[in-house]
């Protein structure tokens, strides 16, 4: 099922999608937090620190798996996404570092990191909640379009298209890496609950196409329509507009 959130402004995109991960957190303490980086979690996260500081919530017992992370960067790196997280969430609240958990960006054995990881993911006893942006071309995590939907943790060679929307964190197109390690389609779509977050008019093709439009691996993010619980999808009125002419009724007002 697809539950569509709608939020006039990207402020309240990240109050709605917080309650969403609050209340997750409320019901199983220990929950295994699936995270995603980029600008689309921002603005929950920060919501989330502020329930934390609040006494709202606590992450003492929580632990986390983040989506990816660029091949070639150190985890102190400002563009890695280890660093990431902790500048924008961990540093901010009670989680224990142990329970902290992305692949490893320097790893000298991809192949070998990946099915670390995947062991990883698994003695957790899999993902409450799966936290997700949608890039332009329909990618989750770094799941690029492909001929098939990925099933475990891979290395993923970016498309130029990812390469040049995250080329705005960089100082140069050239210092952006090629390569990343991404969790797999199938781990994503084995999590209990999908958090999907879309912000901006630059969102609103895809982000229709994939959730109405064929089932596909050209766009990774359909195979969320096929998905087996709940997916919440948190988005601006900008993000929804093409959604909004198409499919009114599918939007529900926050």
């Amino acid at each position: 099922m697809i539950k569509i959130i709608y939020s006039y402004n990207a402020e309240n995109v990240g109050v709605s999608a917080a309650k969403v991960m609050a209340d997750v957190i409320k019901n199983k303490p220990d929950a295994v937090l699936g995270l995603a980086t980029g600008s689309s979690p921002i603005g929950m996260y920060s919501e989330l620190i502020k329930m934390c500081k609040n006494g709202e919530i606590s992450f003492k017992d929580v632990r986390s798996v983040n989506l990816d992370e660029y091949v070639g960067l150190s985890k102190d790196h400002d563009q890695s996404y280890s660093y990431f997280m902790h500048k924008n969430l961990f540093d901010h609240i009670d989680i224990k570092e142990e329970n902290t958990n992305l692949p490893c960006g320097l790893c000298k054995d991809p192949e070998a990191e990946c099915k670390r990881y995947d062991k990883v993911i698994e003695s957790m006893g899999g993902i409450d909640i799966q936290v997700l942006g949608i890039g332009n071309n329909g990618h989750i995590g770094f799941n690029e379009p492909s001929d098939y939907f990925s099933l475990g943790t891979g290395l993923v060679q970016l498309t130029d298209s990812t390469i040049d929307a995250n080329s705005r964190f960089f100082a140069t197109r050239d210092m952006v890496p090629t390569q990343a390690l991404s969790m797999g389609v199938g781990q994503i779509m084995a999590s209990n609950k999908v958090l999907l977050i879309a912000i901006g008019e630059g969102k609103a093709e895809i982000l229709e196409k994939a959730l109405f439009g064929k089932v596909t691996p050209q766009v990774p993010a359909s195979i969320l329509q096929f998905f087996k619980g709940e997916v919440v999808v948190c988005a601006d009125r900008a993000a929804l507009s093409v959604i909004m002419k198409k499919h009114p009724e599918a939007v529900k007002a926050n």
